[in-house]
């Protein structure tokens, strides 16, 4: 039913602060629809690939924990530009967290925050606890910072924690949540800029052989999603779609440059938005070819 949704679609949504689009994004999809449904949708009903981006992302957070509430959520793990467990330094004492985070996606219009911080014992081996906390708590500050000239539509800051109370999560904060989620957030992020250039192609008349290979890239998207994020073959099959769409790259800056210059701009302005995570994909391949090969 996701499908027709999204091939039916006529309009847009109107571009607002993040979550009043969210919101709205929301009521005209419902709150039942699976992540990969709200990445889909989402990214079809978006305004900007900013919005998509958000739309993509907030699935790949609702896939990596299924109990999430409905609002606006950040994945909360960079410090000093380094997400590797030695070198974070926000802690869990009991059920409060300390520490600064160096990058939120949607800043202050995040309600609730998974925060990564250390919880092992002084000099034992770095143990990562994935824990949940809410804006606008005690103890909670998010400073928000300037717009970036990639999605500036979507705002991004710097979490400041001093003894805020939290919630924290079962399963190891490493293994169950921090690694899969650069794979979700690939996957999700894809899915919607993918339905976003869809929409594009739809009402600027391109040719209908690039948005079939764009429709067949999406329903790859669906089979991957529905595996295990950390295992091997998934980060090949997630690298099979990338380069997928890096083929399809040609077609569609051409397909843009003859088109409406509105969409020519946001395309010129946010087309490098999956090149953020390139370096870490190409990592788990490399780590998934040596494993399957083994």
């Amino acid at each position: 039913m996701h499908w027709q949704r999204m091939l039916a679609c006529a309009e847009r949504l109107p571009a607002l602060a993040l979550e009043d689009w969210y919101a709205a994004l929301l009521a005209r999809v419902g709150e039942g629809v699976t992540p990969f449904e709200l990445a889909l949708l989402g990214g079809r009903l978006a305004a900007t690939p900013g919005l998509a981006f958000l739309a993509g992302y907030q699935g790949a957070l609702r896939a990596l924990w299924p109990s999430a509430p409905w609002t606006l959520g950040a994945f909360c793990v960079t410090e000093n530009r380094s997400v590797r467990p030695a070198d974070l330094q926000m802690r869990l004492d009991g059920l409060s967290l300390s520490g600064r985070k160096d990058f939120v996606t949607t800043a202050e219009a995040a309600d609730w925050l998974l925060v990564a911080a250390r919880s092992e014992l002084p000099g034992a081996t770095p143990q990562i606890a994935m824990c949940v906390t809410y804006n606008g708590t005690p103890g909670v500050r998010v400073e928000v910072l300037p717009p970036l000239s990639l999605m500036p539509d979507v705002s991004h800051g710097r979490l400041h924690l001093e003894a805020a109370s939290c919630e924290r999560l079962p399963g190891d904060g490493w293994d169950a949540y921090a690694k899969p989620f650069r794979s979700l957030e690939d996957l999700h992020v894809l899915v919607a800029l993918c339905a976003w250039l869809y929409g594009v192609g739809d009402d600027n008349g391109w040719p209908q052989g690039l948005k079939l290979r764009l429709l067949a890239l999406l329903g790859s998207c669906a089979e991957i999603s529905r595996l295990g994020m950390n295992e091997p073959s998934t980060h090949l099959l997630l690298a099979g779609v990338f380069d997928q769409f890096n083929h399809l790259r040609g077609e569609i800056d051409g397909a843009m440059h003859s088109g409406e210059p509105h969409w020519q701009d946001l395309w010129k302005r946010d087309s490098s938005l999956l090149e953020i995570a390139r370096a870490a994909r190409e990592k788990r391949l490399q780590n998934a070819l040596a494993s399957v090969s083994a």
